[in-house]
């Protein structure tokens, strides 16, 4: 079965009119005092929370906190210890799975129509009637489909699959690759008529143009909607309420992102501020208990079962004393590599176009440059990686690397672990003690916990560990053989919030080179200072700057070019009406000095915008001047189109 289940009235125990959703605005999702554990891990305890009409809801964890799970539970597929869980009666329910799968047999047309309601059915019935000789009931069929506009349901689904790059709607599904199949799902989820979406990390293998589509598809729908996902930027822009699954318990931001940052940070120091009370307390009752009698009266016992509450508050763990990763780099010449004029293509099979990845692309990168590489899925960003690293070899041309790198490579396939070894001992294979400069080392044991795996989770097996949780330790084996030029193929792919925050800091202390390959806007906001975009056929942008800098210069570039358009599809009257008949409209002194003045001053911006441009692409400017020149450039060019359209309409009078 592929990664959409439809769900209907489910309640443990709960009679069907019981008004569970009493002071909760049109619910169609209600959680009660849920529990879920695996073996001896209860992964959460008590939970309760409620998902109401066109609420767009999204759920944070870290990874093995059980996110994955719960989204299961609700769908169907995982069981749960205790609790209720209700939905509304006859509430239409698609979720998307993380790994999706499918038959591979089936087209991607097919796939796409699956479980997306009785049009689907029918469109179904279409195609396999055409695929027959001699078309049995061809002419009832094309009369239902008009009768109940199925051609524009198809049209709508092909055209969510181009937006996803999916062009090949009769291709096998089984030759499909992972994240091909992962955007044939998303587009079923999106067809489906369903009154709540549930998606678990639907931006995984989109590239940033996808996830920017998803967005705003999802920022416009009236659908109820619960997702997980690690990217920031999305979370902010399409989620009105925040839930965070943290230490087994479940809370609740009415708020996205950013609000939910602000009130998490309040949360965290009260609960800090409630332990060190406790604390305080708990060192004068245990004083008490030391020399109490043992026999004692009915009040002895009462504060003796207080004093067991409040030591279990004391022992709280401290959220978040950030863990900071501060290994040490090593040391990294003024040469790193120097890209000569390499070209790469691969030769299409019989009937298939050649692809080009770089044509004599040049490139010397800097000593301590943090690059990011954006574009397209299919445009090349990871063969130029393998090219690199030599991994692959190019066609012509070369990469010249300097005799002092030691790169530290994070692929997005990921690394193979023996799921027999205990997670300590599959880092004491890379290494006992990390260096962290100065005398100081980390062991094993203490750098695992800095990365966010406690004592206790560092003596659990490999094939324990959930998906994300793999990917960190991963990360952790790069980061630990002290590398001084990190290239990072896709890191946030699965990764916790958590873990990137933890990431991102390392990074902007690292006292080397980066290349990160990502489609998480946020994360490369945060670490990057120049991008190279691939956009297909070997075009190569170089832009210094990060990603939302290039977004806003993009934009800027493609409102110029409307403005231009525009200013050409203008008419403007030359003449004018008289009783006399026609008379020409001629400009006026005041007009031509005007006509005089603009052309001064539309020269002397062109110069300026001119300016700017090559001083923005030429690398040399310091963070302030560089965000002073991205600042100007918009308002210099809103100036410049408004004297253009002026000078316009004067020059048409001439």
């Amino acid at each position: 079965m592929a990664g959409l289940i439809v769900l209907r009235y489910r309640a443990r125990g709960v009679p069907e009119n019981y008004n569970i959703y009493k002071g909760i605005m049109n619910p169609v999702l209600d959680i009660q005092h849920l529990t879920k554990s695996i073996g001896d891990l209860v992964l959460f305890e008590d939970i309760s929370f409620s998902v109401a009409e066109g609420q767009h809801v999204g759920l944070i964890a870290r990874n093995g906190a059980g996110k994955t799970t719960l989204l299961n539970i609700l769908a169907g597929k995982e069981d749960y210890d205790e609790g209720e869980i209700v939905f509304r009666r006859d509430l239409r329910v698609r979720y998307l799975e993380q790994l999706p799968c499918f038959e591979p047999q089936m087209t991607v047309i097919d796939a796409c129509f699956l479980q997306a309601g009785e049009l689907s059915e029918l469109i179904g019935r279409y195609e396999r009637c055409l695929s027959v000789p001699g078309n049995p009931g061809l002419d009832e069929l094309l009369e239902e489909m008009e009768r109940r506009e199925a051609w524009d349901f198809e049209q709508k689904a092909k055209q969510i699959l181009t937006k996803l790059n999916i062009t090949e709607f009769d291709k096998p599904v089984g030759l499909l690759s992972g994240g091909q199949m992962k955007r044939v799902a998303l587009a079923n989820a999106l067809l489906t008529d369903s009154d709540l979406l549930i998606l678990d990390e639907p931006t995984n293998h989109l590239d940033l143009a996808m996830i920017e589509w998803l967005e705003n598809y999802l920022r416009r729908s009236n659908k109820a909607l619960l997702m997980v996902t690690h990217d920031r930027y999305f979370l902010d822009r399409v989620c009105s309420v925040i839930l965070e699954l943290d230490d087994k318990g479940m809370f609740a931001y009415k708020g996205n992102y950013g609000y939910y940052l602000e009130k998490r940070e309040e949360r965290l120091n009260a609960l800090n501020a409630n332990i060190d009370r406790a604390g305080n307390l708990y060192r004068r009752e245990l004083e008490w208990m030391r020399r109490m009698p043992c026999a004692r009266g009915t009040k002895a016992r009462y504060r003796k079962e207080a004093f067991y509450e409040l030591e279990q508050l004391a022992r709280q763990r401290k959220e978040e004393r950030a863990a900071r990763l501060e290994v040490q780099s090593g040391y990294i010449g003024s040469k790193i590599f120097e890209a000569e004029y390499v070209t790469k293509i691969f030769s299409g099979r019989e009937g298939m176009e050649k692809k080009i990845i770089l044509k004599d692309f040049y490139y010397n990168f800097s000593r301590f440059e943090k690059m990011g590489i954006v574009g397209g899925n299919g445009t090349g960003k990871s063969t130029f990686i393998k090219l690199l690293l030599g991994q692959i070899k190019p066609d012509s041309g070369r990469f010249v690397i300097g005799e002092t790198v030691r790169f530290g490579y994070y692929s997005q396939d990921g690394m193979e672990f023996d799921n027999r070894l205990k997670v300590i001992d599959a880092v004491r294979r890379i290494a006992e003690t990390i260096d962290l400069g100065g005398g100081r080392k980390l062991t094993a044991m203490q750098f695992l916990t800095h990365f966010l795996f406690p004592p206790a989770r560092q003596q659990d097996y490999v094939y324990k560990l959930s998906g994300g949780e793999r990917r960190r330790l991963y990360l952790c084996t790069v980061l630990m053989q002290n590398p001084n030029f990190l290239i990072l193929d896709e890191p946030t792919n699965d990764l916790d919030i958590a873990t990137l925050q933890l990431l991102e800091d390392y990074l902007a202390n690292f006292k080397g080179c980066v290349i990160v390959v990502s489609h998480d806007r946020y994360f490369m906001d945060k670490v990057v200072d120049h991008l190279l975009v691939f956009k297909g056929d070997g075009e190569i942008e170089d832009f210094p700057g990060n990603y939302t800098q290039y977004r806003e210069w993009s934009a800027l570039k493609e409102r110029e070019t409307e403005v231009q358009k525009e200013v050409l599809r203008r008419d403007v009257p030359k003449r004018e009406k008289t009783w006399g008949g026609e008379k020409v409209r001629r400009l006026t002194f005041k007009e031509r000095k005007e006509m005089e003045q603009l052309d001064a001053d539309i020269a002397s911006l062109e110069q300026e915008k001119r300016d700017i441009e090559d001083a923005l692409c030429s690398g040399t400017l310091t963070v302030s001047e560089l965000t002073e020149r991205s600042k100007r450039l918009p308002v210099l060019q809103e100036e410049l189109d408004e004297k253009s359209m002026r000078w316009l309409e004067l020059s048409e009078l001439e």
